[in-house]
């Protein structure tokens, strides 16, 4: 059983903010008097259906947590996804349909189980309580927080303003997901440093059902590839944990070296000395970045692959991107065409070199896309695919490309 001093050491290593750090202390004293773990919950709306690294910087503090013998609540707001998370919005989300919000929830138990041990966490679904509440329970629920304390909120405030529309039911969002701290009895609550405002409605809500406050702490959000914005699928800047290790390799060597050592600290579990090392070899430039990015790539692909597929990923890297090799395997598409040719951006997307005809003409315009080793310049050209080309989009997307019979 760790001490009181590590479990705190450990609990601090890459958060954001600990409110409050004093009732966190007494919280684990009291644990380790009556041998009873806390309740430990972290709430994700399943708005996608893929887990990314961004998402892990959370589930690896819960997974410490559970190291300690604490109860993790892994809980799914199929419920409050419905509703959708107004933090950082300058405008009404799109509501999803309940199908989506399902079928996407079904495949996060599984993702997390290369974090977490399942047999030991608590996985919750929050329309269990939410679905059975009826009006008069909702109505009580909103006359624990006033109009003028949600417009407190920096996103609702701005939004104001501006005379931009906030409804009602993105009101509820925070109360709600309150609700959940009082429903699961939370004595800790995890949460992005962007929902900091969610997370202290819990405590408010929680002193309003009789119930001793839970300790919040926040995490940082990680930064994406493009070194700008937060990780996101729908910004292109993510690295998912059931991508294949070439992919992930490829991505992770890709992010700016300001990244690396927030990277090392929320993604790895490398000791802090170690870390402090990193930290001051990249301040100083002793060691080239690449070198750290690299072991950045094996530790995390070891992870969530295997110490083998990291080996080969950086193999594999190494030859395509030092020594301007191809890669040992590219996949072949065929187009059916009468003429044997098809339109460049119809080729990059139904190949799934490029998600969209958007994304697709950026990557031409930003000279990323060539084709036997020529950058195409024009999003509108046709190409002939009589013989088998070879298309290469960025610096790790290959296909092969030919008619089909």
């Amino acid at each position: 059983m760790t001490s009181i001093n590590e479990q705190l050491e450990t609990i601090r290593r890459g958060t954001v903010e600990i409110i409050l750090e004093e009732d966190l202390e007494n919280k684990l004293k009291k644990s380790a008097e009556s041998g009873k773990p806390l309740i430990v919950k972290q709430g994700f709306d399943p708005t996608k259906p893929d887990i990314h690294l961004g998402h892990t910087v959370g589930i690896r503090k819960l997974a410490q947590m559970q190291d300690m013998g604490h109860q993790i609540v892994f809980l799914i707001g199929d419920f409050t996804a419905m509703i959708g998370d107004p933090s950082g919005r300058s405008e009404i989300r799109t509501r999803m349909t309940k199908k989506e919000v399902v079928e996407n929830a079904q495949t996060y138990a599984e993702q997390v189980s290369a974090l977490l041990d399942l047999s030991k966490i608590k996985i919750e679904y929050n329309s269990k309580w939410c679905s059975k509440m009826g009006f008069e329970d909702v109505l009580e629920l909103a006359s624990q927080y006033t109009v003028a304390r949600m417009l407190e909120r920096d996103d609702f405030e701005k939004r104001y303003k501006s005379n931009q529309p906030i409804s009602i039911l993105e009101f509820l969002y925070p109360l709600i997901q309150g609700y959940d701290s009082v429903a699961l009895k939370a004595d800790i609550e995890l949460g992005g440093n962007d929902q900091k405002f969610n997370l202290l409605v819990g405590r408010e809500i929680q002193k309003a059902y009789g119930m001793d406050p839970q300790v919040i702490i926040t995490m940082p959000l990680l930064v994406g590839t493009d070194g700008i914005d937060k990780m996101s699928k729908s910004l292109d800047n993510y690295i998912g944990i059931n991508e294949p290790p070439n992919e992930m390799f490829g991505k992770i060597m890709s992010i700016p070296d300001s990244l690396l050592y927030d990277y090392f600290v929320l993604l790895t579990d490398l000791p802090m000395d170690e870390l402090d090392s990193i930290k001051r070899n990249l301040e100083t430039g002793d060691i080239n970045p690449m070198i750290h990015k690299k072991r950045l790539a094996r530790e995390i692909i070891d992870f969530y692959h295997s110490p083998e597929a990291a080996a080969k990923a950086q193999e594999e890297f190494e030859r395509v991107f030092s020594q301007k090799g191809l890669p040992d395997e590219i996949a072949t598409c065929g187009f059916h065409s009468e003429n044997n040719s098809v339109w460049i951006i119809k080729m990059l997307t139904e190949s799934g070199l490029c998600s969209s005809n958007g994304e697709a003409r950026r990557m031409i315009k930003q000279g990323a896309v060539s084709i036997d080793g020529e950058k195409v310049e024009s999003p509108e050209i046709d190409i002939d695919i009589s013989f088998e080309r070879l298309v290469k989009v960025g610096k790790r997307k290959f296909m092969k490309v030919v008619a089909s019979s």
